[in-house]
């Protein structure tokens, strides 16, 4: 059962076949959690492609009635331009800072978690957010680099010094 992870609070790290797994409670119990892989994190990143694409056509169904019908060209159109980038800043940082988690990563059972186990703060979702957007500049090599990190850390949980866990389902 996943409980609503907002109040989290690391207890200790155990290492079990080679992966690091968390020891959190919440509300008095005690929920052991592991460091995702990069399976899940594209099957959550695939989930929330879905939500921003259907974001970015609600703004540019805005700007195109603020234009009264006119067409709207992303390549020469600054605010557009700004705009869009902004919906989807405030998508991901806001989900992180709130929960925590985005949509995505709630179907996914993941949870992004600072080096404390708490939800990150603002500082540490937006560094997270832009270290991101350079993981994927060498090829998405900065997400690949979790298949040789012991860790299984990407660049930009190292640089937001944030981490995805995973708390599987509990078994009946």
């Amino acid at each position: 059962m996943l409980m609503k992870l907002s109040k989290i609070g690391m207890k200790k790290s155990i290492k079990k076949d080679n992966l690091k797994f968390h020891n959190i409670k919440i509300k008095g119990m005690n929920l052991q959690m592991k460091n995702t892989g990069l399976l899940r994190r594209i099957g959550s990143m695939l989930y929330d492609i879905l939500l921003i694409l259907a974001l970015m056509i609600i703004v540019t169904y805005a700007f195109i009635g603020a234009r009264s019908g006119e067409s709207v060209e992303p390549d020469d159109n600054f605010i557009y331009q700004v705009t869009l980038v902004l919906v989807i800043y405030f998508f991901f940082v806001g989900f992180w800072v709130r929960s925590g988690r985005t949509l995505g990563m709630q179907s996914w059972r993941l949870q992004l978690v600072d080096n404390n186990g708490q939800r990150p703060n603002l500082t540490a979702a937006t560094v997270r957010f832009f270290s991101a957007l350079i993981s994927w500049l060498p090829f998405g090599l900065g997400f690949l680099w979790q298949l040789w990190d012991k860790n299984k850390l990407t660049w930009h949980d190292r640089i937001s010094k944030t981490k995805i866990i995973y708390h599987p389902k509990e078994k009946i």
